[in-house]
């Protein structure tokens, strides 16, 4: 069976969200345009790098290319802000597939970053499938962002992932309703008044 390539041109939204309570959240990216709706599950960690790495090229391309690249997108909490996506994620939410490999592009034509996942497979993924329409390889989903959108998905992006459990000053692990024992601490249990 040959593989499924979602491609958005220009949706009309990407982001990150998730579903669950913190701790037991799952993450998924999704992408709209008009009827049509694409979700994916990654880990929390595959949500903090992808920002981390639009961020590195979004960066790259300004200074390689001169392409206008917004800085930052305004905060969510002013009345200034029209850019940021707060919505939830749109439901029903099916998951397409689960995230293994993702892969990030600059297209000079149409001056797009190119974000392309693909799906879990159980043999290795080999590079040249990723940003690729061969018949063979993972399903995937391929999105082309401005520079304006792929800056508002990573300023979404960083808040999700913040919006977890708060990490403990001593270990940076997360800390959890009923405690925390921390290794910091030969496993004694910090008291609130202690801190």
């Amino acid at each position: 069976m040959s593989r499924v390539i979602h491609v958005f041109r220009s949706p009309a939204r990407f982001v990150a969200g998730t579903v669950g309570e913190p701790g037991e959240r799952t993450f998924y990216l999704q992408a709209t345009d008009e009827a049509k709706v694409v979700s994916v599950v990654l880990e929390k960690e595959q949500v903090s790098v992808l920002a981390e790495r639009l961020t590195a090229l979004l960066e790259e391309v300004a200074r390689r290319f001169g392409a206008e690249v917004p800085d930052e997108v305004a905060d969510a909490d002013t009345d200034t802000d029209t850019d940021t996506d707060a919505e939830p994620l749109r439901t029903p939410l099916e998951q397409e597939f689960r995230v293994g490999t993702m892969g990030l592009g600059w297209d000079a034509e149409s001056k797009s970053v190119v974000v392309e996942l693909l799906a879990v497979t159980e043999d290795e993924v080999d590079e040249s499938v990723v940003l690729d329409d061969t018949d063979e390889g993972p399903d995937a989903l391929r999105v082309f962002l401005s520079p304006e959108q792929a800056r508002t998905f990573t300023t979404r992006a960083e808040r999700v992932v913040s919006a977890g459990r708060k990490p403990c000053p001593l270990c940076a692990e997360p800390l959890e309703p009923e405690g925390h024992i921390c290794p910091r601490q030969n496993g004694y249990r910090r008291s609130d008044a202690a801190s």
